[in-house]
């Protein structure tokens, strides 16, 4: 009789923390491997129930105007296409492969967002100094929209097939890659999470992977915490989503680092 408001509890905590910094399947995907046996249902019902939360938090991303207009479709399409894949291809085999990857990933997420807390202003360049050498993301500057899409593509993928840190993983490429500042790179984040979501949710409920007696109640839970936690990166600003972002980083590399000792 606890297990549905336990679950609905971690779902309203991972809806309020991933429309801040992503990462919101470090709490559920956990608790739901304990709730039920099967692999495949749990990551399914985590689908299930995940869409709702990022679904509300980028409605209120978009009502505060914080979206990307341009790259909205386009990184939508993208995301979901990869999604779908991945999800078929979760349902024929084991995502445990992706593991020592994902904890390298989140171990570079930490330490970028640590340090870009603490960099100096940069200083003019003086009048005789040489020109700066080409940026190493100037295709970006080329082909935006290109590499927007490849982006959603392929996170969306990683999404479809396993999951955590997807939020995080798009933050990260997004102020990187475009210089979106973390507000804005966290509001474009959530176009694509959201239709990596959708379409994974799609996929395992053909599929009978998803198990809706526990995803809706979840479900609504995570849409109260998406709005709330939208509400809190537009008015908390770049250094509420930093702290997070570390927070979520540093506590998913630890889980995954556990998973593959304990493994080992």
């Amino acid at each position: 009789m606890l297990v549905l408001p336990l679950l609905c509890a971690v779902a309203l905590a991972a809806g309020l923390i991933d429309a801040i910094a992503g990462g919101g399947g470090l709490l559920t995907v956990p608790a739901l491997l304990v709730a039920i046996a099967d692999p495949r249902l749990a990551l399914g019902t985590n689908k299930g129930q995940a869409v709702f939360g990022s679904g509300a938090s980028l409605l209120s991303f978009v009502r505060a105007g914080r979206v990307d207009k341009k790259r909205f479709w386009p990184t939508f399409l993208a995301a979901g296409l990869g999604s779908a894949a991945g999800a078929r291809a979760l349902l024929a085999a084991r995502p445990e492969v992706l593991r020592p990857i994902v904890l390298v990933l989140l171990i570079g997420v930490a330490i970028f967002f640590a340090s870009r807390g603490r960099r100096r202003p940069k200083e003019p360049p003086k009048p005789d100094a040489p020109p700066p050498a080409p940026k190493p993301w100037a295709i970006a500057e080329r082909r935006p929209l290109a590499t927007a899409v490849v982006i959603a593509l392929v996170i969306g993928a990683y999404d479809g097939f396993f999951g955590p840190g997807t939020g995080t993983f798009l933050i990260l490429l997004y102020t990187t890659v475009f210089g979106d500042d973390l507000t804005r790179a966290t509001a474009n984040a959530k176009v694509a999470n959201f239709a990596s979501n959708l379409a994974a949710m799609v996929s395992f409920a053909l599929a009978g992977r998803i198990d809706f007696h526990l995803a809706l109640p979840m479900a609504v839970a995570q849409a109260v915490g998406g709005v709330l936690g939208a509400r809190a990166a537009v008015k908390g600003g770049e250094q509420l989503i930093r702290s997070v972002v570390l927070l979520v980083s540093l506590a998913l590399a630890a889980r995954l680092a556990y998973q593959i000792l304990a493994g080992a």
